[in-house]
């Protein structure tokens, strides 16, 4: 059973995937602790907020409540009642579950499914989906990034506050030869200072600069 907060249809706002439509779905749980996070409410997996399906499907604001579903009634709805291609698989930190038959149904269904994580926990997923790695180091959960999340990337997009942010990310690209791949920096809060942090070492380092273009388009 997976724990669902929410499904719902937007466009991709962030990284390689900017402006395809998209459906996400946001699973409960998260152990990181990320200080800046906007979706705290996914972080506690507690029985008391179980709610059926229905009532889930209906939410139309952030609460704490979630529905636990089989992977394939999940995928069985998604591709029966939305219509964009491609499925973003956010949280949360999703990595917590096994995540193996929900892609694995919607990559046979013809969907293209894309994975957001912190990269602290082990990936399951089928081999097909594009897994972006956003690296929480140093957060309050006490995790750290893992090797095997680091080798199964398919891009890194980096929140970035402050100039050591973008500093961090040095020793886990050089350790674990992450050549090739790109990557991304994302200013958080869409900050003026964040933002020219990020152009700044995008530019010093040969990286790209994420600008959630969904907000500038008014959609979640």
């Amino acid at each position: 059973m997976l724990p669902v907060s929410e499904v719902f249809e937007t466009v991709q706002g962030e990284a390689s995937w900017a402006g395809t439509p998209a459906v996400f779905v946001r699973l409960q749980g998260c152990n990181v602790g990320c200080p800046w996070c906007d979706t705290r409410h996914t972080w506690a997996i507690d029985p008391a907020n179980v709610v059926d399906a229905a009532v889930m499907a209906a939410k139309t604001q952030d609460a704490p409540t979630y529905a636990n579903l089989e992977p394939a009634h999940l995928a069985a709805c998604i591709l029966a009642t939305t219509e964009a291609r491609h499925v973003v698989i956010t949280g949360g930190e999703p990595a917590m579950h096994d995540l193996t038959a929900l892609s694995r149904e919607l990559l046979n269904g013809g969907r293209s499914v894309q994975l957001e994580t912190s990269g602290t926990a082990e990936i399951r997923i089928d081999p097909r989906a594009y897994v972006t790695l956003s690296p929480k180091i140093g957060m309050p959960g006490g995790l750290t990034v893992r090797r095997d999340a680091v080798l199964r990337d398919d891009e890194i997009k980096m929140p970035v506050g402050k100039p050591a942010d973008a500093e961090r990310l040095r020793e886990p690209l050089a350790e674990y030869r992450f050549y090739g791949k790109r990557v991304w920096l994302q200013p958080l809060s869409q900050s003026a200072k964040a933002t020219a942090l990020c152009v700044d070492a995008a530019t010093r380092n040969g990286w790209r600069t994420s600008v959630q273009t969904h907000k500038s388009l008014g959609v979640r």
